[in-house]
């Protein structure tokens, strides 16, 4: 037997996830904020999906659906602070400092940018172009620790310097 008392059951769904990237892309992309109006007005159409898809019997037992807007340029930004700053941690934690321009900053947040699929692309971008590159100049011994790397960003992409 299982006790679901003082018990939160959080579930997740991309349902309706199109009429949210519908309503929302011009504001998200001008950087602004969507219009409540527009919220509420794809947030019932949203339920009306949810009822036209899913049992009476198991919408019954839903107490509260919430509806997250895509992330915003903005926001993507403040995740790659984030992430980077848990990089530089880790990398502190081994006797090296790196410094992360503006400009980096900012193309890890245009090539992790996806509206649809909100922070995972970033992470993956950091992993990919930032942690990756790292790792194998620190295996290949090309990092001085003495000196901070330098990450900066050119049209070609990320740069590394120590």
């Amino acid at each position: 037997t299982v006790d679901f008392r003082n018990t939160i059951i959080i579930m997740t769904s991309n349902m309706g996830s199109h009429l949210i990237q519908d309503r929302f892309a011009k504001a998200i992309e001008e950087g602004g904020e969507v219009p409540m109006q527009t919220v509420e007005q794809t947030r019932d159409e949203v339920v009306e999906l949810l009822k036209a898809t899913l049992k009476p019997e198991f919408l019954n037992r839903i107490d509260e659906i919430v509806m997250f807007t895509p992330l915003s340029r903005g926001e993507v930004e403040q995740i790659v602070d984030l992430q980077l700053r848990s990089v530089e941690k880790m990398l502190s934690a081994n006797g090296i400092r790196f410094v992360v321009t503006k400009a980096a900053r900012g193309w890890i947040a245009e090539a992790g940018y996806d509206p649809m699929f909100g922070a995972r692309p970033v992470k993956r971008t950091i992993q990919r172009y930032v942690i990756n590159d790292l790792s194998r100049r620190i295996l290949a011994g090309e990092v001085d620790r003495s000196r901070p790397i330098r990450i900066d960003a050119t049209n070609e992409g990320l740069t590394f310097e120590n």
